[in-house]
Order: structure tokens, then sequence, then C-alpha cells
């Protein structure tokens, strides 16, 4: 099989249909119409560190296999922190930007990132990944947030290339057990937790506020608007650059109709707050919320509960509300592991980091059994 490796600079380059064709359809992150609304509605900016550079892989005319990747001039957005290494290069008077990233940006989510016609072709995507990143002279490639399916690329590249793999935790909830509506669910849990989550529920019911799920094609103007004010509100909060615009969200509304999903809270008929997700093949992805009144449990309510709720009557296994925290644990999210692959150019930094990342990934290990002992749960198969 002879291949040609191919740069794109953005992502309309490609069709949408040959783009597509390399992935299952499950998971909306990967999606033409996801990535390629990021660069076009202004989400991505190269003075905030992202610049589109995908890689195609070419059989003549043919599309065989791509990697959503862009070049970065930071580790912003990006949720596997890297900063230790950029600070180790830069005592030893070295660049470690830019450097070549396959992610989703500023999305946490687990996900096909090396897309290809079949296992062949995905095969040959790390070692063309790390022939570019050398090539480019850059520092280093890194793959985020991979799912089970590009293990084995990995993995047969691993005398190769030498990809080193890193480990972290997220918190998803998953319906293992069948449970069939919310009350089946809160039935699992010892008596404590069941309690304290209905005392959360009722406070916000207490409190007048009635929550409305909507997708995109069922949002209004006014919807979308109100979400991404809510959006701005907390990265207001946080003193933190906002990324995406709300032509990004009108866009998912139409290219992605039912795959967006809006859950608001209004009072007196007004929207008070806002949580953004999005749904893939079996699993809802809960990525932003924001909230204009504050009132107690209305966080957990429109990111938690109401997920948990839509994915038990729509039939969904699985919910990822977004990365880190630790308080999710109480609320029925146990911790999972997600990994990352790393190529490093320079051999001595590689050598170093191959025992970092084992130390990392123990640490990870230990931790999660740790943390396992907090589930709510009366027994570990719920």
């Amino acid at each position: 099989m002879t291949m040609q490796v191919r740069i794109h600079r953005a992502l309309s380059e490609l069709p949408a249909a040959d783009w597509d064709a390399l992935h299952d359809g499950r998971n909306p992150f990967i999606t033409h119409a996801f990535l390629s609304g990021l660069e076009s509605t202004g989400c991505l900016r190269p003075d905030w560190g992202w610049t589109p550079c995908h890689l195609g892989l070419w059989e003549g005319e043919a599309l065989v296999a791509a990697a959503p990747g862009y070049l970065k001039a930071n580790s912003h957005g990006e949720f596997v922190f890297d900063h230790a290494w950029a600070h180790a290069y830069a005592r030893r008077g070295l660049d470690y930007y830019p450097k070549w990233l396959c992610a989703v940006p500023y999305s946490p989510v687990t996900g096909p990132r090396l897309l290809a016609r079949d296992a062949d072709a995905r095969r040959l995507l790390p070692a063309a990944i790390a022939g570019f990143a050398a090539h480019g002279g850059l520092s280093s490639a890194h793959v985020n947030f991979h799912g089970d399916v590009d293990d084995a690329a990995f993995d047969a590249d691993a005398e190769g290339a030498g990809w080193l793999l890193r480990e972290d935790l997220q918190y998803h909830w998953r319906n293992e057990a069948g449970w069939r509506d919310f009350d089946d669910f809160l039935a699992a849990m010892d008596h404590k937790h069941r309690k304290n989550i209905r005392q959360e529920r009722r406070k916000v019911r207490e409190a007048g506020i009635a929550l409305r799920v909507v997708h995109g094609d069922e949002a209004s103007a006014d919807d979308l608007a109100a979400m991404h004010g809510f959006y701005l509100a907390t990265f207001a909060d946080y003193g933190n650059s906002p990324a995406l615009t709300l032509a990004f969200l009108q866009h998912l509304a139409r290219a992605m109709p039912r795959q967006l999903v809006l859950i608001l809270a209004e009072r007196d008929g007004a929207p008070i707050a806002g949580a953004l997700c999005l749904r893939g093949g079996d699993t809802l992805y809960g990525r932003y919320w924001g909230a204009s009144e504050r009132h107690p449990g209305l966080h957990f309510e429109a990111c938690y509960y109401q997920g948990i709720d839509y994915c038990l009557r729509e039939g969904l296994r699985q919910f990822e509300p977004g990365a880190q925290g630790e308080h999710k644990i109480v609320r029925g999210f146990l911790p999972v592991r997600v990994r990352s692959r790393h190529w490093i150019a320079d051999p001595r930094f590689a050598d170093a980091l191959r025992g970092w990342c084992a130390e990392e990934r123990a640490a990870v290990a230990s931790q999660q059994q740790a943390l396992r002992r907090h589930a709510p749960f009366r027994t570990e198969a719920a």
C-alpha cells in the first residue's frame, strides 16, 4: 500500500463525506461538522495557540486515514497537562513550542483520534505523525483522549516511534445495572447518598425553578443566545478567555440538530442557568455550564441530574460530564482512566519521561482504586 502524507491547513479542504467515512459517527466531536465549525466560526485563533494542521493519508485521490491536528504555541485548552515538560525544555535552552497536537480543541472527551477506513490504514498513522513532526523540527507530537480503537495502532508502533502513554482520571456515569429511571438509579445507593440527592433536587423545585431540555432543532434563537451568555459568564468568573462563539452554537444547532442538547433552568419563565451537552451514539457529553443566579443545588441539577435523567429516558448508557471533580463520585459518577500518547523528538527527554509516565500511571491507578471506595452504591456491581 503506497501512501502519501498530506497536511491540510483547514478542514474545509477535505470533503465532509470523505472525512466522516473514516469513523462510525458515534462520537460527535470528531465529525467534520463539529471540527470545521470551530474553524469557520472564529473559535480557533493562532494568537490563542491553535493553528489547524490536519494530517491525511492518501492513496491516490482516496483519503484512507486522517488525524485532526493543530500546531500549538502553548498548552491551553488541552486538559492533558504538560507544562512541566515545557519548563524542562526551557531550562535547557530548548523550545518546546510549537508542538503538534491531535485532539478536539477545548474538549476533554474520549473518542477516536486515528481515523481510518480500516485497521491496516490506522496502524500507519502513528509513524506518519512522528515522521511529520520530526521532519518539521517539532519538539513533540501528542494524541489526547484517544479511544480503545486506537490502542492497537499505538501498541504496534511502540518499538518504532516510541509513543509514551499517560493516564488520568475522569468521572463518568454508566448504566451497567440497567436502571430504568432516576428512582431506580437512586435505589442502588445507600440511604445517606440517596437522601442527599433528593434534598438537592427538592431545593431547586422549592426555589421555583423549572428545567427544560431542548435539542438543537428545538432551540430558539433566544435559547442559544441565553446559553452562550451563561458560557461567557462562567469564563468571566474565572478570568479566562471564552473561545466558543455564538455563531458556533448556531452552527451546531443547524448542522448537528439532534446531537446538540441544551438544559435550561428557568424561574418565572426567564432562563437563569444552562448546561450545554452533545449527544453521541450511546453517550451524553456535558461540556459547559453557566448561571445568572445562584441557587442551592442548581449546578448539580442542571449539570448532573438532568443529564442522568436524559440518558435514562433516551436509553444512553453513559454520561461524561467533563474533566476533574471528585465531588461527582457521591452523585454516581465513578473514576475511570483516560489516556493520551506522546512522541518526543529528543531521545534524552523521551528516556527521562518514559519512567516519569510509568510512575504517573501507577499513581493514577492507585488513586482510582482509593476513590472507588467512596462510591455511593450499595454494591460495586451497581
